[in-house]
């Protein structure tokens, strides 16, 4: 029977216990290793259930194996190295025309996010707060290790047959879990000493992450691109005086990089993810993303999420009055966000769905969230009770989006 599904754009908040794990295994205390991946396995178990309680169709793991949504790809690729960022600064993210615009609320906002990840570091038990940013460099060839991603897989398919979710081959709606994982557009805070140019480089990691992607294929499960930085690097280009040209050259070159990271792969079982950073910020210079929306549907990927629940985005829905939809592509639209505290009235979260379902055709859309709740282990937008609210009420929407949209036919 016919219903709009919902899923999320991955990445959850992580248990108290597991963090404590982490930071005792970072520390090097004996023993931690183990406690460490005896945690992560409960972890991912409990996320895998609370979804599926929560009425989440389309699910993931939380990410909770992972550092953040970065940098644990370096933490899994060899050829690089890393050595201490030095300097007085309160954030490692790029220089923008937002941050130029609004220096004293990003001075704030810096504040406030460097103040939580400490008291969640040290709630953990890592007295040394989060450590100091790292600067990752490319000295060597590149290529990957696969010990954690199939552990991730491992983790997450146990706990998706403890929880009685099955898997289906057919890509449709009925596949029910996915692990997302980075493009290489937005392999930030990597810089290269090792190949001979700009191309050379983002095709070798090109290549570093087709070992994951067709490893995550491989094993069944969806395959998620998260692409948080093509869209944010324009305003990132434009704060330094270099052209919209400009940043389209180097945004195209990325999206051909990552249509060869996925190259054999099938589009059927592929997501892309594109955001314009998860922070919380005015974003008042966020590109529209229809000056971009070409390079995204070129990605080789059946589902495209992307922000349309914050108030600096959710107009863009009406993008497809005029921007045909290519025929077997289903649109992914953030109906509530990680951006506000405020939990999202499901009849809210329906009229989001309804109003693009009637554009685009409601088999051409699945509800989702603008971002992940939690980029990284010590990192989160919103309180986890927020998080699992806010998804409780994207199920409750979708059913009443449902209902409207087939009327008894609806599941």
């Amino acid at each position: 029977m016919p219903r709009v599904p919902v899923t999320h754009a991955g990445s959850l908040i992580r248990p108290a216990s597991l963090l404590s794990s982490l930071a005792a295994a970072d520390r090097g205390e004996p023993g931690a290793g183990e406690r460490y991946a005896a945690e992560l396995r409960q972890a991912v178990a409990g996320c895998v259930r609370r979804q599926a309680d929560t009425g989440i169709d389309v699910i993931d793991d939380g990410e909770m194996g992972k550092s953040n949504w970065i940098s644990y790809l370096y933490e899994r690729t060899t050829g690089l190295e890393t050595r201490p960022l030095t300097g007085d600064f309160t954030t490692i993210l790029p220089v923008s025309r937002d941050r130029q615009n609004f220096p004293g609320a990003y001075a704030e906002i810096d504040g406030l996010d460097a103040v939580a990840a400490a008291k969640a570091a040290e709630a953990a038990g890592d007295s040394g707060g989060t450590g100091s940013p790292a600067d990752w460099v490319v000295t060597g060839p590149m290529t990957y290790q696969r010990e954690a991603i199939d552990r991730d897989i491992a983790n997450f398919k146990a706990s998706l047959a403890d929880a009685g979710v099955s898997l289906s081959e057919t890509g449709g709606t009925g596949t029910q879990a996915f692990l997302p994982v980075v493009a290489p557009a937005s392999a930030y805070w990597l810089r290269n000493e090792y190949y001979k140019t700009d191309e050379e480089f983002v095709f070798a990691l090109a290549d570093v992450l087709h070992e994951e992607y067709k490893a995550i294929i491989d094993s069944g499960l969806l395959l998620q691109v998260d692409d948080a930085v093509l869209m944010h690097e324009a305003d990132t280009m434009l704060s330094r005086g270099q052209s919209w040209t400009d940043y389209r050259k180097w945004a195209e070159l990325r999206v051909d990089a990552l249509n060869h990271a996925l190259r054999g792969l099938p589009a059927e079982k592929i997501r892309y993810h594109v955001c314009f950073g998860s922070w919380h910020g005015p974003h008042a210079y966020d590109p529209p993303i229809a000056h971009s929306m070409d390079l995204i549907l070129k990605v080789n990927a059946r589902y495209h999420l992307m922000e349309q629940a914050n108030p600096r985005h959710e107009h863009e829905w009406r993008i497809w009055e005029d921007v045909p939809l290519p025929e077997g592509k289903v649109i992914v639209p953030g109906v509530v966000t990680h951006h506000t505290n405020v939990v999202e009235h499901p009849q809210l979260v329906a009229q989001r769905l309804v109003r693009l379902a009637r554009l685009i055709g409601p088999e051409n859309v699945m509800g989702g969230t603008d971002c992940g709740f939690a980029q990284g282990a010590f990192i989160h937008r919103v309180h986890e009770e927020i998080q699992w609210a806010k998804l409780a009420s994207l199920a409750e929407g979708a059913r009443i989006a449902s209902q409207e949209l087939w009327g008894a036919r609806a599941e």
